[in-house]
């Protein structure tokens, strides 16, 4: 990909450059916990690659990977690192990037040199039977040598409660659920039974009700994909659902991994995403109700349920527009992912704040039917 389809941009080859490439080629082999992958944009960002975001975005929280030589276990049929997909493991893509791999100690000192920028650390497990234990000793490296609060992105299926209790215990300041999916039918499609998967809709929503018990309301975070076939109500129930248990929900646009068994599956349309963002944060902000939006025979919004100046404040501010995740000291959302569902070309979930530019555009979009 290019830097106008991904919005990161590498600097020319440099002694920076080719070291870091060496780096690859000597860490491709190691494993969690010593070695974590990290996204590209957290590479950028804590100046373990050269380059630059476009529109100057900024990533506030270090996104890591817990990696293995024999890869995840499981098979969603949308994720870059589903285990049917062709390729070796450590080249495999993930949320539309690359995913460099480095020494966990290395991350932890170039994260401190960061602490101006980087407002939080997260561990995203992988389904694989080393991940709780590792997830455990960095979780607690991490509460102990950084400076900021680590969340972790939950993998359920290798979960029980009382491995809950203990990511609490050991200092994680919040979790989060990808549920992915907004009906149960759709889950089980796009990553159960239908691709031979191993989660399971009843264990996720479990555990999601158990982390709020255990880490208090507004202390879980619920991923859900905008396009996977849901319709706009389906989405929007889903979300109420998500509130009633005391989570919130992180938003992403579906887009295409390539090679994966979605690879051909299409992005749902701007106006679909816009209007479920703005529902999203109607929900999410207790401002209103799923029960009292109203829905055209296709399922898309109509009536958000609430005055009609409320729904244009809300427009005109952009903040639902932007990316949903992990707060940080600053920010809404420290986790703000840039252009992790989209290219710079066509912004799903802005990085930063709108202008007014964006402002007038995702106002003509959420009429779009």
């Amino acid at each position: 990909m290019n830097y106008q389809e991904t919005g990161i941009a590498i600097a020319d080859t440099d002694l920076e450059t080719i070291h870091f490439e060496e780096n690859l080629n000597n860490h491709a082999a190691e494993n969690s916990p010593e070695y974590l992958k990290i996204s590209l944009a957290a590479a950028m960002t804590l100046g373990m690659v050269p380059g630059l975001f476009y529109r100057n975005a900024c990533l506030h929280c270090v996104n890591v990977l817990l990696t293995y030589d024999d890869g995840c276990r499981a098979n969603c049929a949308y994720c870059g690192l589903q285990k049917s997909r062709e390729g070796n493991y450590n080249d495999k893509s993930f949320i539309r990037v690359d995913w460099p791999a480095f020494k966990t100690e290395d991350i932890v000192k170039t994260t401190l040199a960061k602490k101006d920028v980087v407002q939080r650390i997260c561990i995203s497990m992988i389904t694989h039977e080393n991940a709780k234990e590792d997830t455990f000793t960095l979780l607690q490296n991490f509460t102990k040598n950084l400076h900021c609060p680590t969340s972790i992105l939950l993998t359920p299926t290798i979960l029980k409660h009382s491995d809950i209790d203990k990511f609490k215990e050991y200092g994680a300041d919040m979790v989060t659920v990808a549920l992915d999916c907004a009906t149960p039918e759709l889950f089980d499609e796009y990553r159960g039974s239908g691709v031979k998967g191993p989660h399971r809709w009843d264990k996720y929503n479990d555990t999601l009700d158990y982390s709020v018990s255990v880490f208090g309301k507004n202390k879980v975070g619920c991923h859900l994909v905008v396009g996977l076939g849901e319709t706009e109500k389906e989405m929007v129930f889903r979300m109420q659902d998500v509130r009633n248990k005391g989570a919130r929900s992180h938003l992403f646009s579906f887009y295409q991994e390539k090679g994966s068994k979605l690879d051909s599956h299409p992005q749902c349309p701007a106006g679909q995403f816009r209007r479920v963002q703005v529902a999203r944060h109607i929900i999410d902000y207790d401002m209103g109700n799923a029960e009292d939006m109203k829905f055209d025979a296709q399922g898309k919004i109509v009536d958000f349920g609430i005055p009609f100046k409320d729904v244009a404040m809300i427009v005109e501010t952009g903040t639902a527009f932007r990316t949903t995740g992990c707060p940080g000291k600053s920010e809404i959302s420290a986790c703000n992912r840039p252009f992790g569902d989209s290219s710079p070309r066509n912004i799903r979930s802005f990085p930063f704040e709108l202008n007014a530019s964006d402002i007038s555009r995702v106002r003509k979009e959420l009429l779009e039917y």
